[in-house]
């Protein structure tokens, strides 16, 4: 896959001589200023990147995965979601050092580095990825949306649609405007759960020992299974690209005194910001096994079979609204990262720039279809096994985007003295591995039962 043509030589750095050198998201690409003074002042300024990409690690098609493992597994598969959370962790703070360092985010090195007809390929696995992304949100938002005002689901769909135009005026006020929208609506999604949590009283030393991998999750099929779905549906590719662009809107110095801060900034915003996605994952997943599993309801998989137990079960009537309260400031938050990533990804591949509007409408566009096409012949259980197809895309794309940044940030001739060490090195060709081989497993078996 690294293959470049012979007349495209790669420069010192080992990048492309002709790749172009377009600041990635150009229109906010270092407008966020980074204050002197206390150290807490400068953290608070590289505050919500790493929230936009932690949008990705919740969103609807993490939810029945979740709700599965809790329904029929109790708190077992905890340590899953743990150890894949982990696993996030460290391929986004190597996406955020491979945009701060070489001022270019993941696309745009893969264009700077691999043939044109390599990098078409890449662009049209990424453009699937963030389609089938793209569908999960929408069936997700258009759920939501039915459970809480009774709109039919290609209602909900279609307007769906308008949420295109949210992050165009979010992005008209200002990158910070758009970082505080997610955030407030990160902050529902958790005092959502938070509450729910507490109704449903789980014991806490069962908890904990949930967090503890078991034997039984390799030995257990079903629960195999269900592990593998969970990692598979966790780490999305477009996330990657994601973050390598955004964390570029802060305005650090650009040496290596202000790259080195950076780093340190950046990744400590995602760390924090993907530990509120370890407890929204990890509340679902208890929720439901103190809901469902507890009462012997451990067939639960389907977002709507949880909203109808939810309030019964608990004896909270305001539970199953919260739930899907939760589900529609999901659906919001997702579209709009995935939306933006969508951007960055076109961009970055073939160096094109449609307005904003277009571009925007142009992805939902081709997500809604689907849904509406499927709902009208098939119904919701329709739109449910939608949801798992579109899962199955994002596993066939991950490989390719998490092989070529490992690449890029063990290389030397692109990193400098910012390439990482060779433990570290070491820890991520294990976890692409991991990665790469369960979402294999996951394919197939899907495919093929």
């Amino acid at each position: 896959m690294d293959a470049l043509s012979p007349h495209l030589n790669p420069d010192s750095a080992g990048w492309r001589a002709d790749a172009p050198t377009t600041k990635s998201l150009a229109e906010v690409n270092s407008t966020v200023a980074i204050p002197r003074g206390h150290w807490s002042r400068r953290l608070l300024a590289f505050v919500g990147p790493g929230y936009l990409v932690s949008v990705g690690y919740m969103d609807p098609g993490n939810w029945a995965t979740d709700l599965a493992g809790g329904s029929k597994f109790g708190y077992t598969l905890l340590s899953v979601i743990l150890l894949s959370n982990l696993m996030a962790i460290l391929l986004q703070s190597l996406a955020a050092r491979l945009g701060i360092v070489t001022d270019r985010d993941l696309a745009q090195a893969c264009r700077a580095t691999y043939s044109p007809a390599v990098n078409f390929l890449l662009w049209i696995a990424c453009e699937a990825a963030i389609i089938a992304c793209d569908l999960a949100e929408v069936i997700g938002t258009a759920i939501a949306l039915k459970l809480l005002f009774g709109i039919p689901l290609i209602g909900g769909a279609l307007l769906a649609a308008l949420d295109a135009f949210l992050l165009l005026l979010l992005m008209n006020r200002g990158f910070r405007f758009l970082e505080a929208f997610v955030i407030a609506l990160l902050a529902v999604i958790a005092v959502c759960f938070a509450i729910q949590i507490v109704a449903a009283a789980p014991p806490v030393a069962e908890v904990l020992r949930g967090f503890v991998p078991k034997t039984e999750i390799f030995t257990n099929s079903d629960m195999l299974y269900i592990a593998i779905g969970i990692i598979g549906a966790t780490v999305m590719p477009h996330n990657l690209y994601l973050h390598s662009s955004i964390v570029q809107t802060r305005a650090y110095e650009r040496n290596d005194t202000g790259r080195r801060e950076a780093i340190k900034w950046a990744t400590t915003d995602s760390t924090i910001a993907l530990m509120l996605a370890l407890f929204i994952n990890a509340a679902i997943l208890v929720v439901a096994a103190a809901t469902f599993h507890k009462s012997g309801h451990s067939d639960v998989a389907e977002i709507g079979q949880a909203f109808e137990l939810l309030s019964p079960l608990l004896g909270l009537g305001i539970a199953s609204t919260l739930f899907a309260v939760a589900l529609l400031a999901s659906g919001l938050n997702s579209t709009v990262t995935a939306t933006l990533a969508g951007q960055i990804v076109m961009e970055g591949f073939l160096d094109l720039r449609l307005p904003s509007w277009a571009r925007r409408l142009l992805t939902r566009g081709i997500a809604i279809i689907p849904v509406i096409i499927v709902t009208a012949i098939y119904g919701e259980r329709g739109t449910a096994d939608l949801l798992v197809f579109s899962q199955v895309v994002l596993s066939m794309q991950l490989p390719f985007a998490v092989i070529p940044l490992v690449r890029f940030v063990s290389d030397r001739r692109k990193m400098g003295q910012f390439a990482i060490p060779k433990s570290v090195a070491a820890i991520a060709w294990i976890v692409a591995g991991v990665i790469v081989v369960l979402n294999l497993k996951l394919l197939a078996d899907t495919l093929f039962g």
